[in-house]
């Protein structure tokens, strides 16, 4: 019951992507990229990030 909780961490970068006005802007131009392209591709890797976290929190012991 307790790794249940885990799987609610997924729901932030979907509520963090599709908050739109808090990202559409140009500036700050962050590695040449402007803000609104930048933040879309951390998402990305911070998607993985959290999916990984999720995965071995609510992963079964191996048997054996």
């Amino acid at each position: 019951m307790k790794k249940r909780f885990w799987y609610w961490l997924l729901l932030v970068p979907f509520v963090a992507t599709l908050w739109v006005p808090f990202y559409a802007r140009r500036d700050p131009v962050v590695f040449g990229f402007p803000f609104f392209y930048f933040y879309q591709f951390l998402w990305i890797v911070l998607c993985a990030l959290i999916v990984w976290i999720v995965y071995l929190a609510t992963r079964e012991p191996a048997d054996g």
